[in-house]
This record gives structure tokens, C-alpha cells and sequence, in this order.
């Protein structure tokens, strides 16, 4: 796997490496050691996955309240989405700025979102399905977010969303100082 580090403080891309030969590639999606040694929590407690209908869905921004703070390893398996993080940690040197990229079944990213950043993406394709691995389980009371087009952090979304949950459309507008624990 490649590692590369991005602006947002502890956060990362991480394209695959595949081996090939005449059958195809062969190519590692996830390992303890190499995420231990970029420094990256390693440990993975769950898997979720994600289908949405049509372009334009988006999900987001989530992310859960310490004690059950959690990474996310997120890779795109069909369709294409672009896929956001924006970092809430208020102590952090990159607090409030969001780094967004597509993730698509074709180049095969992923991005390693870290604990305390809220999380999101929209759909740019119809029929697009996307996985993501969890260093905690889901803890519906710790569970929250922020909205998408909060104006504290200008995100910019390559489409308009169509699609869209109703708990996602009510999320508040980030405050500094926003209870993170």
C-alpha cells in the first residue's frame, strides 16, 4: 500500500500496490502493521457498507463522540463518490478544513479518516456501493453530525445533492467549542 499524507493533520490516501501477472493483480487492502507503523490506529472492529440508487445522494457528515470516537479506512467498490472529511478536533493545527477526493471501483483509493473528523460523501454515479472499516463500533448514542454545506467550513461539492436522509438535512451548524467528548 502507499501512504500518502495529507494536509489535514493525521489524515491520509492510501492506493493500492497490486501485483499482477496474466490472472489479474493481487493487492493488500489492509494491514495492522503498516497502518501501526504510519502511525495510523490499526485496529479495525467492524465493516459497514453503503448502496445508494442514484447520483446525487449524500450521506453525511457523521462522526461519533468519544469514548467511541472511530477511524474509518473508506474505499469505493462500485459507482464512483466523492468522499469527505473535515477535521473537528479544536486543538488540531488543521481544525475546521475539509480535504475531499473521488473514490471510485476504477482506481481503487481509499482514505483514512482519523478520530475526531466528521465524515460524508455523494454519490457520483447511479448504483454506487462503498465499504468502510471502523477502529469502534456504532454507538447510536454517540452518534451525531454536522451539516454538509455548514458555511464554517465552504466544502466544496463537485454536484448538488438530490438525495438526501432527513436526520442528515436537520444537522446543526458546527460551533467551536461543539461538545466533542
Amino acid at each position: 500500500m502507499i501512504f500518502t499524507p495529507l494536509e489535514l493533520a493525521d489524515a491520509y490516501i492510501i492506493d493500492v500496490d497490486p501485483h499482477r501477472d496474466q490472472r489479474g493483480f493481487f493487492t493488500r487492502a489492509f494491514c495492522q502493521n503498516e497502518f501501526a507503523d504510519h502511525g495510523l490506529n490499526p485496529n479495525i472492529v467492524q465493516m459497514n457498507t453503503g448502496f445508494s440508487h442514484k447520483k446525487g445522494t449524500l450521506r453525511g457528515m457523521h462522526y461519533q463522540m468519544p469514548p467511541y470516537a472511530e477511524a474509518k479506512l473508506v474505499r469505493c467498490i462500485r459507482g464512483a463518490i466523492f468522499d469527505v472529511m473535515v477535521d473537528l478536533r479544536p486543538d488540531s493545527g488543521t481544525h475546521k478544513k475539509w480535504f475531499g477526493a473521488d473514490l471510485t471501483d476504477q482506481n481503487r483509493r481509499m482514505l483514512y479518516v482519523p478520530e475526531g473528523f466528521a465524515h460524508g460523501y455523494i454519490t457520483l454515479e447511479d448504483d454506487t456501493e462503498m465499504i468502510y472499516q471502523t477502529s469502534q463500533f456504532f454507538s447510536k448514542e454517540h452518534a451525531t453530525g454536522v451539516r454538509f454545506d455548514d458555511p464554517a467550513f465552504h466544502i466544496d461539492w463537485p454536484i448538488k445533492p438530490t438525495v438526501m436522509s432527513a436526520q442528515d438535512k436537520s444537522w446543526q451548524d458546527y460551533r467551536v467549542g461543539q461538545k466533542l467528548s
